[in-house]
């Protein structure tokens, strides 16, 4: 079963999917970590990262994978934390905007989530990743609540930084953040992880009865 999660920044998906993951025994896949992954690379290699045909050719040379404990790889590299570092953060959405790149990754995305009983969140995970989801559930919040996650997500990056960098990114994603028809919204600003998580346990107790 994929369990397809999407929604905007700081709306909950990472700290969901993966709390999700752990309590049904599925895989837990980040799909922005594949994009920072790759991101880590390409900087690490002195690519120009407004080439999006050399940034693509890169992500299919050296495809992320995911270890049984979640670590993110790439290049034979343990990246978890290297790639939450502010510069990752500034530059990954320079790499992720090419249509190439996004064609690669996906392409992977989509492999990975073959593989059997997987969690998948992302911004498109339900519309373009995996649209034949058992489950799709596209998670809101308003603003202010976002911001305030993001920034004990990021304590080293100031307010006001976090909140442009939020109007930005909600701005770049306008397009491409759509929920899929047949996704389940939760808004998720007045819930606990632990109430976001039950209901969509539920979703998936119910689809797999079904």
């Amino acid at each position: 079963m994929i369990v397809a999660i999407d929604g905007p920044a700081g709306a909950g998906k990472s700290t969901v999917a993966r709390a999700l993951a752990e309590r049904l025994g599925f895989r837990y896949l980040d799909t922005g970590a594949m994009y920072r992954a790759l991101t880590w690379l390409a900087m690490r290699r002195g690519l120009d990262l407004g080439g999006g045909e050399a940034l693509a050719e890169l992500a299919r040379t050296e495809p992320v994978t995911f270890d049984k404990e979640g670590r993110v790889w790439i290049a034979g590299t343990d990246v978890t934390s290297s790639i939450r570092d502010t510069r990752i953060d500034r530059m990954v959405p320079v790499v992720a905007r090419h249509t190439p790149v996004r064609e690669v990754m996906r392409e992977r995305q989509r492999l990975l989530g073959n593989e059997g009983d997987v969690v998948i969140e992302g911004r498109d995970i339900g519309t373009v990743v995996a649209p034949g989801a058992e489950v799709k559930v596209y998670l809101v919040a308003n603003r202010n609540e976002r911001a305030k996650r993001r920034m004990a997500d990021r304590p080293g990056i100031g307010a006001d930084a976090l909140a442009t960098d939020l109007r930005a990114r909600d701005e770049k994603d306008a397009e491409r953040m759509q929920p899929a028809e047949d996704a389940q919204k939760i808004d998720t600003t007045d819930l606990r992880v632990e109430d976001v998580v039950e209901r969509i346990e539920q979703l998936v107790r119910a689809r797999s009865a079904a």
